[in-house]
């Protein structure tokens, strides 16, 4: 028996940056799996996307093999054990590809979201079984970023929890369990709570954007790549953060929703690079070539991952 007739089928709806990014990862673990997408010209582009990640990786490009491609719904799920949908983020879409998953597929299928924030709570709101029904937060890029939140929400029975969270060990990949089905989940609340209070250092005058970003990339941020806040709040000793939190934790940011500089920005039309302008000023030249350390950075650390998985898998 061949490695691929071993792994179980993985279907994934949206062939978009997120989907074949995913569709990327389960093929180089092996699996066979089916991509679903309306848009023709979205599926077609998916094969030379995922040749474009391998090349990244300096890995064999040949999994791609293992992706086929569906402008029907009902031909990518037939015989999937596992579905993640990665379409738009917006709630009524996502229900309604709920409720038709939850009627195309059998009881035993995971059916798993990738959304970044919404409560799998509504996205599961019009099905009928959603004991089975379950986040699967990957991080963009995927195919880069190890981390994948799996959230549980009240109706989700943990045997999928448990499935799922194997199912993406296996494939390499770092699940974490989020038991609680609160919006943004883990990842999605901590990065949003730095990004209220950098908002609102630069609104205030504080500083500007360009210090703001400096200070936590060559500061903190240096360090949490190795060190999470909790274990660096131990390493120090509880005593120095509760020291800290005492003088800062009252002054700190409390607009009750979004900063009004962030949506002064939005309705201004400068919303980042693509711009031109967004917190900061981005010539083309800026902007390329901060997405390319940022690219060339992930794929590094991603190449180490896949060599030393690949080493262990052959001792």
């Amino acid at each position: 028996m061949t490695m691929l007739a071993k792994k179980e089928k993985i279907a994934v709806v949206g062939a978009g940056l997120m989907g074949h990014g995913i569709a990327q990862v389960f093929a180089d673990a092996g699996h066979p799996v089916a991509i679903y997408d309306p848009d023709a010209a979205a599926l077609a582009r998916v094969p030379e996307r995922v040749r474009e990640i391998f090349r990244l990786l300096d890995a064999d490009p040949s999994p791609v093999d293992h992706i086929s491609l569906h402008e029907r719904l009902e031909n990518a799920v037939a015989g999937a054990q596992f579905v993640i949908e990665a379409g738009p983020e917006r709630v009524p879409i996502k229900q309604e590809i709920f409720a038709t998953l939850d009627a195309l597929t059998g009881p035993d299928v995971i059916l798993a979201s990738n959304t970044s924030a919404i409560p799998i709570r509504e996205l599961a709101a019009k099905a009928a079984r959603r004991n089975r029904i379950l986040g699967a937060h990957f991080w963009n890029p995927p195919h880069f970023v190890s981390l994948v939140e799996v959230i549980q929400s009240d109706a989700t029975d943990i045997k999928f929890v448990q499935r799922a969270m194997k199912l993406l060990a296996d494939a390499g990949m770092s699940p974490v369990h989020v038991k609680r089905d609160i919006p943004g989940f883990i990842g999605n609340r901590l990065q949003h709570a730095l990004k209220r209070e950098a908002i609102a250092l630069v609104a205030n005058g504080v500083c500007d954007a360009e210090t703001l970003d400096k200070v936590v990339t060559e500061g903190f941020g240096s360090r949490l790549g190795v060190l999470g806040p909790l274990e660096q709040s131990d390493m120090v000793g509880l005593s120095l953060t509760l020291d800290a939190h005492r003088v800062l934790i009252a002054d700190l940011d409390r607009t009750p929703g979004p900063h009004p500089l962030l949506e002064a920005k939005v309705s201004a039309g400068t919303t980042g690079m693509a711009v031109g302008e967004g917190f900061r000023r981005w010539t083309p030249e800026q902007a390329t070539a901060v997405r390319k350390r940022f690219q060339e950075h992930l794929a590094s650390e991603a190449r180490k991952r896949r060599a030393a998985r690949k080493a262990k898998a052959q001792a």
